[in-house]
């Protein structure tokens, strides 16, 4: 099937954080957002005639998980080349409850915990929430291409750092780690007995010729060191249905915080987020391949635009997720001067990088998740504010 992603969708009026909540957020309700990160797009037929199958049987009591869910979850990442044991998969009502729990269950309060900023801004809230002690090593931004610096990362693990939160793909910059900066990674890790939290929501969003690797399947050392987080909420577009997984090589890690789901009385889910889920990761390939083609040609549209009508704004192309990351640096304004603009003078909704550490001050994220024409608007928008500017 050939699926149309140029089809608008309204939104609004659908009780959408995205659309729907933009007066209470940013002041206006009229703004083309391109803020919360979840898609435009309908959400695949695949899925909703599952959905809509399920609804035929007319009880909707308290659900059992098939074996089916577990093995759609195994032959999805099985195809992307990681082998796991459908024993050791938990639920979760999502990834970032997902990275509580696990702060929570791994690292008691005052613990440190490490995060690489610019980074996505719950990362930051579960480590405080909790009281746990936040550390952060700064990514190295050159010319927009963001690496890790491995000599303070380092020496932040060596300050006592008992976890490491690490975001693969990375949000908001954009960069699919390559196998060298994991196995760096993950041999300083090893070397201090730090735990790492692998959040991999973004994992099938990639790009060519990148290629995302699930960081536990480098090694068997790195996967009892790990756990993983991933859900198809943000590749098909069905945040709303509340379903991730949880998973871990390691017995020990695996049972912890399966325990401790079950004691919150949450590892049941829903049963319309287990149907959703295992049609995702059933059917889901194709889809997702004209999706990428998509999403790839936004990129590039926005990358295009920028150099040639507006290079006061720098960007590069992401090489994973729809997230772009925008340097506003040159418009020689203040971080709140950068929103007011954005949402006065050009009628964007755009999440400020300043929530994402100080390393995002000046900087503004970016979702082109969205139908190309509503791109065109808002970087329309974008040019003439700036004429006006």
């Amino acid at each position: 099937m050939i699926y149309n992603f140029d089809e608008l969708t309204n939104r609004r009026n659908t009780n959408c954080e995205k659309w729907d909540n933009c007066a209470e957020r940013f002041g206006r309700n009229d703004l083309l957002p391109l803020w919360v990160a979840d898609m435009d797009f309908k959400t695949p037929d695949f899925i909703i005639n599952a959905l809509k199958q399920r609804l035929e049987h007319e009880v909707l009591g308290y659900p059992i998980r098939p074996r089916s869910f577990y093995d759609a979850v195994k032959n999805w990442l099985q195809q992307r080349g990681w082998q796991i044991d459908t024993d050791k998969i938990s639920f979760s009502p999502g990834v970032v409850p997902a990275i509580n729990f696990a702060v929570n269950v791994f690292t008691n309060p005052g613990d440190r915990i490490l995060i690489n900023t610019p980074v996505y801004h719950p990362f930051m809230y579960a480590v405080n929430n909790h009281g746990r002690t936040l550390v952060k090593s700064s990514l190295v931004n050159s010319g927009g291409y963001y690496t890790v610096d491995f000599d303070d990362f380092e020496k932040k693990l060596a300050s006592g750092v008992k976890m490491f939160i690490m975001c693969s793909p990375h949000n908001p910059v954009g960069r699919v780690w390559t196998v060298d900066e994991l196995k760096k990674t993950g041999e300083l890790c090893l070397k201090y007995n730090v735990l790492i939290i692998s959040d991999e929501i973004h994992s099938d969003l990639i790009f060519k010729p990148h290629k995302h690797t699930y960081f536990a399947s480098i090694s068997k050392e790195f996967a009892s060191q790990t756990v993983t987080f991933i859900a198809p909420s943000k590749t098909f577009n069905i945040a709303g249905l509340s379903s991730s997984i949880i998973y871990s090589d390691n017995a020990v890690l695996h049972e912890k915080i399966s325990r401790y789901l079950k004691h919150l009385s949450i590892s049941a889910g829903t049963v319309f987020g287990d149907v959703a889920l295992e049609a995702a990761y059933t059917y889901g390939g194709s889809w997702l391949n004209q999706l990428l083609e998509y999403l790839d040609g936004n990129c590039e549209y926005v990358v295009d635009y920028l150099k040639k009508h507006i290079p006061q704004i720098r960007t590069v192309k992401p090489e994973g997720t729809y997230l772009m990351w925008l340097d506003c640096r040159e418009l020689n304004m203040t971080s709140s001067q950068i929103q007011e603009f954005m949402v006065s003078k050009a009628g964007l909704a755009l999440n400020p990088g300043c929530i994402f550490g100080d390393e995002g001050e000046l900087f503004v994220r970016m979702n082109i998740a969205t139908q190309r024409t509503i791109l065109v608007k808002a970087m329309d928008n974008l040019r003439k504010a700036m004429e006006q500017k």
